[in-house]
């Protein structure tokens, strides 16, 4: 949740275009990646293929942690642990993954496991339970209580394992009628509102934000408050250069995902580091331009239940988007800086709702899927 929350999870997080630059200095080390033993390829297609289905319990339940894996989350951070116990299944935060600069307040944290409650929902239901959710206000933990069902099948348990954030430019196309009904049609949670922006000048003023955070996040003057050389430092600390690296964690930004080049991590985190403030505004700004539209998820409230809740109609818009080829990807950065937050909701009309969410969406090629770890390294 993210996120990276994204947010992650979150598109600051790309690595600028200068990494081209480095290419010729890196051959040797990019020669060195495609060792054969180093496949990221079918890594990726056993992290989103589903597990072997059996019909124990303890064998089902794990199936449906799994496909709590596949959602989103803050640069991919993964933040969530998981604890089967017979009839239940319990989603717990992993706060040694949180991200204290751009999420000081968890709360990006708190949607990526709403995120992954989503994904668990979905599939119990296809798998014939009946979930009951007990939400994490006063507890710190989600609970899911499971009771045998008829199987409810929907359209986006199929979407599951294809769903993503496309963090590169899309194709400006206007979205087909049929299928931006189908997403403007998603059922919300209680206290959660939507907003869709899909003219011209609405747009236009979403861009203007998106590059106000962009600047207060990268500026180096934030330095000493919770920005500037902090914000970058987060930021590449879950960026994954390369395969050998993504393959090692599992998880974290991979490069190639947003469409750039493998390069060793020294290379990578100078480019990062010398990331100016308006260069990586005006890159946002051509890929939200490249978009059919953005959608800003908002609530009235502002504690770990109301982000659990933006969490699910957030994986409920991916998961929709993803099941009509619509891509989707974070651009959280109005959001995420304190000063500019009350500004944006303002900006665009959101009234008491405070701003929680920002996805951009439209058609575009696909990119290469993220890691996932296993559902072993997640449960308790």
């Amino acid at each position: 949740m993210p996120k990276r929350q994204p947010h992650l999870i979150v598109n600051r997080r790309q690595v600028l275009q200068r990494l081209a630059a480095g290419i010729t200095l890196s051959g040797g080390y990019i020669l060195y990646e495609y060792q054969p033993w180093l496949n990221y390829d079918r890594q990726a297609q056993n992290t989103w293929k589903s597990l072997k289905q059996e019909s124990v319990m303890s064998a089902q339940l794990r199936e449906l942690v799994h496909s709590a894996t596949l959602a989103a989350s803050g640069h991919n951070t993964q933040p969530w642990l998981f604890a089967i116990k017979e009839n239940t299944i319990e989603i717990h935060p992993d706060y040694t993954r949180r991200l204290p600069i751009v999420d000081p307040r968890d709360r990006e944290l708190w949607i990526s496991l709403g995120c992954a409650l989503e994904n668990l929902l979905v599939a119990a239901r296809a798998s014939g339970y009946a979930p009951e959710v007990t939400y994490p206000d006063p507890a710190d933990f989600i609970h899911v209580r499971l009771t045998p069902d008829t199987a409810q099948t929907s359209p986006l348990l199929a979407a599951i394992p294809l769903r993503h954030n496309t963090r590169s430019a899309y194709d400006g196309q206007t979205i087909k009628s049929d299928a931006l009904k189908q997403v403007q049609f998603v059922p919300l949670e209680p206290g959660v509102v939507v907003r869709f922006i899909l003219n011209p000048q609405e747009l236009n003023t979403v861009v203007e934000y998106v590059d106000r955070g962009n600047q207060s996040q990268f500026a180096e003057r934030e330095a000493r408050h919770q920005g500037g050389r902090a914000f970058v430092n987060e930021l590449t600390t879950w960026i994954r250069f390369n395969q050998k690296e993504a393959l090692a964690t599992l998880d974290g930004l991979y490069s190639p995902c947003s469409g750039n080049p493998q390069v060793p991590r020294w290379l990578g985190k100078m480019v990062v580091g010398g990331t100016k403030p308006q260069q990586q505004a005006d890159a946002d700004a051509k890929k939200l331009r490249s978009s059919a539209g953005v959608v800003v998820i908002a609530a009235e409230s502002d504690n770990k239940t109301v982000w659990v809740r933006i969490g699910q109609v957030y994986e409920r818009l991916a998961l929709q988007m993803a099941a009509v080829e619509i891509k989707s990807a974070f651009l959280n950065q109005p959001i995420e800086v304190a000063a500019l937050r009350g500004q944006f909701q303002s900006a665009i009309g959101l009234g008491n709702a405070l701003p929680q969410l920002l996805i951009r969406f439209g058609y575009g090629k696909s990119m290469p899927q993220s890691l996932r770890r296993s559902v072993e390294q997640v449960l308790i």
